[in-house]
């Protein structure tokens, strides 16, 4: 499934400047999967060349550790970013964090984006990534306008997660669907995070598709010591969105079936974090509900638990070919994994020696938990996860991957260009060569 690590021919800093404008929805002061991945991938990405402009709305949404208002930057003024990046502020309609109020902020954001995108001076290639959706369509105006190549980054499976999510419907749903199969068709380059949804790209006829997985900056990354062998209770932790996609009431009703003997914290925020608080009251299960934290903080909650849980739906068929991004960090600490997952994730996990992957409902949660309490034994796990995500996820490979994919996108796209541009050889015969041949 995962084929061998693609390496990059020439050293860092032999192949000439590249820069490239990249628009998000979410990035720094934020706290946000978009953010990670592309701080995480300039950090390594410098050393390359690379002169990076992210075009981004003003911070508003997910509070990062940096989130002051002096971090959160001006629409009047461009900020230099922590790695030296040029950010190029957009206003916002709103922080609020239902669908309906997230598609408009994002609608608005991404025609400011379009806008700003096209007043920049001149990239060599823009990448957008999604899932903003809107973000889309003002990456393809601006490429188009700048005649420079595109590259879509498809973080989730957009369109197939319409479907399955319910956003849209009927005719709107149509719209969605065309127009964001248009852009994935006519962009110069298409960026997935797993194999699966890359593979289902390239049978719908999309071309020129890599996958580049999210990942962990490993050197900051520790691998932790094992739990005690001996505790009162199981201590069960999931950090990470408290929204739709995870269905974490599970982890509630196999707390319920466990009893005493686990104790279930909840770290993070989300569209459902409110929902899951009432109803842990309703079902009378005392959770520890905790608000986000970062960098030292995040490990110092993995160091005191004991299993780590990944959840995602599975009633969704769109997330078979999805991996939430806390994955490979998890794999990378060493802990005990409660994998709630299906398809790729499950057999990522699998392939890394990962040995609990459950079933969805919260009686096989519940055996799995019951059984870790019967024997903490089983909480000692190797370090092949690590290994795994040394091999196929750490953020300095991936950099390089990417280095390569976008110069092997602007490369190609610039010879296509010449070409058409140079006069094609006259194939008739004049008076003189006929003369001349005689």
């Amino acid at each position: 499934m995962t084929g061998p690590r693609q390496e990059n021919s020439t050293e860092a800093g032999e192949q000439p400047p590249l820069r490239v404008m990249l628009l998000t929805h979410s990035y720094w002061p934020e706290h946000s999967p978009p953010q990670r991945r592309w701080q995480s991938l300039i950090r390594h990405l410098r050393p390359y060349g690379w002169s990076v402009t992210v075009v981004t709305p003003v911070a508003h949404y997910s509070h990062g550790p940096d989130y002051r208002a002096e971090t959160r930057g001006r629409v009047t003024r461009f900020q230099i970013g922590p790695l030296g990046e040029r950010i190029l502020r957009v206003p916002f309609l709103t922080g609020l964090d239902d669908r309906f109020s997230k598609l408009l902020d994002q609608v608005f954001t991404a025609l400011g984006s379009g806008l700003r995108g096209m007043l920049c001076s001149r990239a060599d290639i823009v990448v957008v990534t999604a899932p903003s959706l809107p973000l889309l369509a003002a990456g393809w105006w601006i490429a188009r306008l700048h005649r420079i190549p595109l590259v879509v980054e498809m973080r989730d499976a957009w369109p197939n997660l319409v479907t399955d999510s319910g956003v849209a419907s009927g005719a709107v749903q149509d719209v969605i669907n065309h127009a964001v199969e248009f852009v994935q068709n006519h962009a110069d380059g298409v960026v997935t995070v797993t194999e699966g949804f890359a593979e289902t790209l390239r049978k719908r006829g999309v071309k020129h598709v890599s996958t580049i997985r999210n990942g962990v900056l490993l050197s900051r990354t520790p691998m932790l010591p094992p739990p005690p062998l001996q505790r009162r209770r199981l201590e069960v932790l999931y950090l990470g969105n408290h929204g739709e996609s995870q269905r974490l009431e599970r982890l509630i009703d196999a707390a319920k079936i466990v009893g005493p003997g686990v104790r279930l914290t909840m770290v993070g925020q989300g569209s459902q974090k409110e929902t899951l608080v009432r109803y842990a009251l309703r079902q009378g299960v005392e959770v520890n509900f905790l608000e986000p934290v970062y960098r030292d903080e995040v490990f110092q909650h993995y160091r005191n638990a004991d299993s780590l849980v990944i959840s995602l739906r599975d009633d969704w068929s769109s997330f078979k070919a999805t991996i939430p991004s806390k994955t490979y960090e998890v794999m990378a600490v060493g802990r005990h994994i409660t994998a709630v997952v299906k398809g790729e994730a499950a057999l990522v996990l699998d392939e890394a020696g990962a040995p609990d992957v459950v079933g969805g409902t919260a009686q096989e949660i519940a055996r799995l938990w019951s059984g870790l309490i019967e024997d903490r034994g089983r909480l000692l796990v190797s370090d092949a996860g690590r290994k795994w995500v040394a091999q196929h996820a750490d953020y300095a490979d991936l950099a390089t991957q990417y280095d390569s994919f976008l110069r092997g996108v602007h490369e190609r796209v610039t010879s296509r260009r010449i070409s058409r541009l140079m006069p094609m050889p006259s194939t008739r015969t004049t008076v003189e060569d006929e003369l001349r041949s005689a």
